[in-house]
């Protein structure tokens, strides 16, 4: 069956869709982890390694996908990676071994990181510039319910069954998008007529030496490594320091998403009378100073948790200002190698949410002070970056 050639109907919901598959399998088992240490005889720290397992596959399916993408185009790299997906998820749920868990989420990320990533790039080959922001905002908006939904419907499943039941649940949804996207996606990419076939490394190559591109792209890195640093550490800070139940901490999850939707949302008005670039700008600050805000009053008090969530949720929520105008920014710079350049700043994102992940974990004694501090840290390298490689920013 070929795709239709007709114009793409519920644009933004296929590809909301498709981005979901991340926040879905990222968030979906946290409240399940207690329980899948206890069952399957090993530390908690063992089951949260898993997370930066994924994360690291994740960010290794995006840089083999985009190269891949730009080259064969979209549909055939997002319809190889879903298969994968659902092969790694059919896996963990079988596992009976940590060491075949953590197998299992690098099949199932690697997988998921090669369809994401061509998200960007069918938005940067219909769009640009600030419509191609304002459609990502959207897509991004929509796809919200899933990091939204994703711990409820973990903490769901675990009342009628046990962990690896979420797993058979992101298998079934991997089979009907990719049911879904086979059916109703075309092929989008374009081909640039006369042009020298470029290999994978002359593809990032071009990407990493546009210093315009590079700057936007660290701090798109590092906004998403903080957020990882919180997903990481937060089952053991919530659950383990606060006591907090696993059927409550989906919600104080969900307040995060909230709160990142309306940024989203705001995102989209403010693109009506200013820059990406611009908005992109304070937003990292702000980022920065409620990351200070909090670091400090952990560090001077015994922070309850009724003030440590709404500071978190504005961390988290200021993203909305930062990764899809840092996206678009950075994709308008390569029409051509657009999945290439998606791939890269994914990637980055990833990789150092999974390094940051596992420092905030392994400095962790057990209360919010690393995970705070880590979180802290990352808007101040990611502003330090740009200015250095955006060189000073012209009135």
């Amino acid at each position: 069956m070929t795709a239709s050639t007709q114009p793409i109907r519920g644009f933004a919901w296929l590809l909301a869709a498709l981005v979901a598959l991340g926040p879905l399998a990222i968030d979906a088992y946290l409240p399940a982890m207690p329980e899948m240490a206890k069952d399957l005889g090993t530390s908690l720290h063992n089951i949260e390694i898993t997370l930066s397992v994924f994360l690291v596959g994740f960010a290794a399916g995006q840089l083999i996908g985009g190269p891949f993408s730009d080259r064969f185009g979209r549909r055939l790299t997002i319809l190889v990676g879903l298969s994968l997906f659902i092969l790694g998820s059919v896996f963990i749920a079988l596992g009976s071994r940590i060491e075949l868990l953590w197998v299992g989420r690098v099949l199932q990320a690697f997988g998921g990181g090669m369809g994401v990533v061509n998200t960007m790039a069918v938005v940067r080959d219909r769009y640009a510039g600030s419509e191609s922001a304002k459609i990502l905002s959207q897509i991004v908006t929509i796809m919200m319910a899933a990091p939204l939904l994703a711990p409820f419907i973990g903490a769901l499943l675990l009342l009628v069954s046990d962990w690896r039941s979420i797993f058979w649940f992101l298998a079934l949804y991997a089979v009907l998008l990719l049911i879904l996207l086979r059916r109703y996606l075309p092929e989008t990419r374009k081909i640039q007529q006369h042009a020298q076939k470029q290999s994978v490394w002359q593809r990032y190559r071009s990407v990493i030496q546009n210093k315009r591109a590079a700057g936007f792209l660290f701090a798109v890195a590092f906004s998403n490594a903080g957020m990882f640093a919180f997903l990481t550490s937060s089952p053991g800070v919530y659950m383990g320091y606060y006591q907090i139940s696993p059927t409550l901490y989906p919600v104080l999850f969900a307040l995060n998403i909230v709160t990142l939707s309306i940024c989203n949302q705001v995102n989209i008005r403010l693109l009506r009378h200013h820059s990406p670039a611009n908005i992109l700008r304070r937003g990292q600050s702000l980022q920065l100073i409620v990351g200070a805000i909090m670091l400090v009053l952990v560090l001077l008090f015994s922070l309850p948790i009724w003030l440590l969530v709404p500071q978190i949720m504005i961390f988290v929520g200021l993203q909305g200002f930062v990764v899809a105008n840092g996206m678009s920014a950075v994709t308008d710079e390569f029409p051509y190698n657009s999945a290439t350049a998606t791939a890269l700043i994914s990637a980055s994102g990833f990789t150092l949410g999974a390094f940051t992940g596992a420092i905030s974990a392994f400095l962790s004694d057990g209360s919010p002070l690393a995970m705070v501090a880590v979180m802290a840290c990352c808007p101040l390298i990611g502003i330090t970056l740009r200015r250095l490689f955006h060189g000073k920013v012209k009135k």
